[in-house]
């Protein structure tokens, strides 16, 4: 399999369609407003506003991981689930419009 090396690593794609978050039956997020990330390599991403996210029933986690092509991601849990969703508080040059937003392993989204 060939890979296109023209390509960008990372794309982002602004979107309405509708992203729901759910787990065990509790409804994390929902929104229209989702950014989607593409890197290559990677199943594409969705980045939810902190708005459209249930904050209230997530707890931030001890994890910290970084990325050279995104920043610092910071990671939050869901009861028994650990490390469900992160965020770059602080994203790298170019993708500064993921700052705050909410990812959420792909498992759970719909």
């Amino acid at each position: 399999m060939m890979t296109d090396f023209a390509e960008p690593r990372l794309n982002l794609h602004p979107h309405s369609n509708r992203v729901r978050v759910v787990i065990d039956g509790t409804l994390l997020a929902d929104t229209t407003r989702a950014i989607e990330l593409r890197e290559r390599g990677y199943p594409p991403r969705q980045y939810i506003p902190r708005d459209d996210v249930r904050m209230d029933l997530l707890t931030p986690s001890e994890t910290v991981t970084h990325c050279p092509f995104k920043g610092d991601a910071s990671y939050f849990s869901f009861g028994e689930h650990k490390d469900v969703a992160w965020r770059y508080q602080q994203p790298v040059e170019g993708i500064e419009m993921l700052a705050g937003k909410l990812a959420f392993y792909g498992d759970e989204v719909e």
